[in-house]
């Protein structure tokens, strides 16, 4: 006969209304799983969860539907699965692309006296991981953690510019364009020739565009496929508002910054003529 039930944690996190049961009972399921405990039968799992093998099924059932557990029906017993791996990796790439990132925007920024960031594109955002401040001390809007709309700031046209047609029209189809500050793109139509401009750009320069008084330069980092998987850039102040006027040494800084990054991360960078201004 079984053992009676330990209480269930769910009991002590029911007084918080924003708590998903299901979603704790999922990933206690995970955490169970060590390497002193490598497989466990459905009553093995149960008895983790303090709770009945029934109320556990439908966790389980669900976890190995979608890959994070492995079911060997010959035992009964149950495994991690490949899914859990990919997770491992998201957080691992996103941490060596900020270790590996922060030493060359730190030479960036002593080579130029510019700010340089690294930022990573979220739906139709550029989320801001990096920044190492110019020692001028440039006041900016940004930090890290700051989110800003793709199709207006630099980093995030590179990060757009990876996208395929359909993908960027299916990224934007929904998109108000309400209260878009200085000349971010007002329509889907703008977006796409926008896209279009930047498809095959070495690196993309704007001044003041997005934020009055701000001349900013990204160019884009690779992987190891190819695919553009995050931006860094270096901003100043203008006191031109014309992008000719912007030093050509800093431009070939920023992007031989971005190869660097890009080999440390086992990538190879695609050369490219033609740099999108605007």
């Amino acid at each position: 006969m079984d053992k009676t039930p330990t209480p269930s944690r769910d009991t002590v996190l029911s007084d918080d209304k924003y708590i998903v049961p299901g979603l704790i009972r999922g990933l206690q399921v995970l955490q169970a799983f060590t390497p002193d405990n490598r497989e466990m039968t459905l009553s093995d799992i149960a008895r983790q969860l303090g709770t009945t093998r029934s109320a556990a099924f439908r966790t389980v059932y669900t976890l190995a539907h979608q890959g994070y557990l492995l079911h060997n029906p010959q035992t009964a017993r149950y495994t991690l699965g490949p899914a859990v791996l990919r997770l491992g990796y998201g957080y691992l790439a996103t941490r060596e692309l900020v270790e590996v990132a922060l030493p060359e925007l730190e030479k960036l920024r002593d080579a130029t006296d510019w700010s340089a960031h690294l930022g990573v594109r979220d739906g139709r955002f550029v989320l801001y991981m990096l920044r190492v401040p110019s020692h001028m001390g440039l006041a900016s809007i940004v930090h890290v953690g700051s989110r800003l709309p793709a199709a207006g700031t630099t980093m995030g046209r590179v990060l757009l510019a990876d996208l395929s047609e359909e993908e960027l029209i299916r990224l934007f189809r929904d998109e108000t364009y309400q209260n878009a500050p200085g000349q971010t793109p007002r329509s889907l139509s703008e977006v796409a020739a926008q896209w279009k401009r930047d498809r095959h750009a070495r690196s993309i320069v704007q001044v003041g565009s997005f934020e009055t008084g701000i001349v900013s330069i990204a160019a884009p980092v690779r992987d190891i496929e190819g695919n553009v998987v995050a931006a860094i850039n270096a901003t100043q102040a203008a006191s031109a508002d014309r992008v000719d006027s912007i030093d050509e040494t800093v431009r070939q800084e920023v992007e031989r910054t971005a190869d660097a990054i890009t080999r440390l991360l086992g990538g190879l960078p695609k050369p490219s003529s033609r740099i999108s201004n605007g």
